[in-house]
């Protein structure tokens, strides 16, 4: 599309770059000597760098020798146990939530969550993530952290049954408080924590309440194959079909990892009347050595979009959806035993188009295209291992690293430009954090916010 003149300059112009596009397929394809036009935070055009060289901007980026994508999405994080990364390693899942996790949260003060945040915006920008899904607690800090940083987010405060009610009124009430603001970057949803934690009755009534408000569900279900297996001997019933008896999946749903999704949950998924998606983050079900992962292919024949993510940084030890991208790749082919699937144009489909719409933004986010947010990430492939390029979606997924990202944009304002971040300033955030990780990590009060018993 060529921009048509404009009375007044444009806000920025990106030229000289390659620009991952689909098309009205979806398919991936990258047009080359490219220039993307922003006007109040939305592309107005793709066009020629040629094309673009007469029209006037405030502000003008060469972007020779980088691919531009959109930003990626973290799909579900926990961004604030950035702050507990390291603590609890080489554990299964059982003795790192009792025996480390869950104690440790249970000292968190709203000023740990808020500084871990930031720590956590300040990775997650430099790996070229634009928006994150977020589910933990005190959430009111992390939203102020969005608001200031400039990067967009879908939150949610987690809640479980042990809280009494109170739990679900708060997540409900800080949805629709903070739900639009940030300029509208920030959108929200009601955030149970999983099946095993938050019962049947508390479940349905989050459905309802999703419901009555038009909010989404954000929850961990089906985590492992334990899990599931777990719930059926104890109820007789899966955790996707617990989902479907409380009516969760009559919402539009944002699910966590569903290693433990089973053939007999799949026609379940397929009719749900919500939006369902799922957040796969595989370096953590690699780290705690979970015999399967999520069943991609599975889900996507049933028409389920199937986000990247990377969990928190206490079991993943990093937010690096880059990595994600990778590895979600190399583990679906070896899980399926084909070389075929995932292919690079697929991976990045998974980290664009379907990690929008897993989130709820797939009107808004997930491709450079007239009429989107100007969430734009420019990926320097000069280096010698991107080099030479054979098929550039290969090297992106394959040989691109999320240190190649030079610039992150959001709504066309530039949170970083070659490397440097523009507004988190990480060494004061970082001497504050050290300073109080003793009173943070200390376990010798007996407490716990909640046992892992499944």
């Amino acid at each position: 599309m060529t921009p048509t003149a404009a009375v007044s300059p444009v806000d920025l112009i990106i030229s000289a770059c390659t620009v991952l596009v689909h098309d009205d397929q979806e398919r991936i394809g990258f047009e080359e000597d490219a220039a993307i036009v922003v006007r109040g935070g939305i592309v107005e055009a793709v066009t020629t760098t040629a094309e673009a060289a007469d029209l006037t901007a405030a502000e003008r980026l060469d972007a020779r020798g980088q691919v531009a994508l959109p930003g990626l999405i973290n799909c579900h994080t926990h961004a604030p146990m950035v702050a507990l990364r390291g603590l609890a390693e080489d554990l299964p899942i059982e003795e790192w939530f009792n025996d480390v996790v869950w104690p440790v949260e249970s000292n968190l003060t709203e000023r740990d969550v808020e500084l871990g945040a930031r720590l956590a915006c300040a990775e997650m920008i430099r790996a070229g993530v634009t928006c994150f899904a977020d589910h933990y607690f005190a959430m009111d800090a992390v939203a102020r952290v969005v608001a200031d940083c400039g990067m967009r987010a879908l939150l949610g405060e987690a809640f479980f049954s042990s809280q009494g009610p109170e739990g679900l009124e708060r997540s409900l009430e800080f949805a629709l408080r903070h739900r639009g603001a940030a300029d509208g970057r920030i959108t929200t949803a009601l955030a149970p924590h999983a099946p095993y934690t938050v019962d049947d009755t508390d479940l349905a009534r989050t459905a309802e309440l999703a419901r009555t408000h038009g909010l989404p569900v954000h929850l961990h279900a089906a985590e492992n194959r334990d899990q599931t297996e777990t719930s059926l001997a104890r109820h007789g019933v899966t955790p996707i079909e617990v989902l479907e008896r409380t009516g969760i999946l009559d919402t539009d749903l944002l699910l966590a990892h569903g290693t433990g999704i089973v053939d007999s949950d799949l026609p379940l998924l397929e009719r749900a009347d919500g939006r369902t998606a799922v957040a796969t983050a595989p370096r953590g079900y690699l780290k705690f050595a979970w015999p399967d992962t999520t069943p991609v292919r599975a889900l996507r024949d049933i028409g389920v979009d199937v986000g990247l993510a990377t969990d928190g940084a206490a079991s993943n030890n990093s937010l690096d959806v880059w990595e994600s991208m990778a590895l979600t790749s190399l583990v679906q082919k070896s899980a399926e035993g084909d070389p075929r699937r995932l292919t690079s144009r697929q991976a990045l489909h998974h980290a664009t188009l379907q990690s929008a719409r897993a989130v709820g933004l797939g009107e808004r986010a997930g491709s450079i295209a007239p009429g989107r947010r100007a969430d734009i990430v420019l990926v320097d492939l000069t280096g010698p291992h991107t080099r030479p390029v054979h098929d550039l979606a290969a090297t992106l997924v394959h040989s691109a690293r999320s240190a190649d990202v030079r610039t992150t944009i959001v709504d066309g304002r530039i949170l970083m430009r070659d490397r440097e971040l523009l507004t988190i300033d990480v060494p004061e955030v970082a001497r504050e954090l050290e300073e109080r990780l003793p009173a943070l990590v200390d376990r010798g009060h007996g407490r716990h916010i909640q046992r892992y018993d499944t």
